[in-house]
């Protein structure tokens, strides 16, 4: 057994779970094989395994940057209920 019954209690204690004893039993079970799972795993010889961050070989998945005419002035200052010809009219929040 990889995982103890107090060591589940002990946890359940540290994220302020309450949990019953048939609870803690089943926790511990589970656990348990998913620990075991984890050291059948660590036995693998990866020595030959290239360190991989994805899956899937990627590519640059960005689109190509388009080069387009700046949005006139007028035009985006008419989007705001409050301008000065220059730039959007706010209220003044720091005195």
């Amino acid at each position: 057994m990889k995982i103890t019954r107090k060591e589940v209690e002990h946890v359940a204690r540290l994220v302020r779970l309450e949990l019953q004893p048939e609870e803690v039993e089943r926790m511990t079970t589970l656990l348990d094989t998913i620990l075991s799972y984890a050291a059948k795993l660590d036995e693998l010889d990866t020595s030959g395994v290239a360190v991989t961050t994805h899956t899937l070989g990627t590519d640059n998945v960005f689109r190509d940057d388009l080069v387009h005419e700046a949005l006139n002035r007028e035009l985006a200052l008419a989007n705001g209920p409050d301008q000065n010809g220059e730039a959007f009219v706010v209220p003044r929040i720091i005195s």
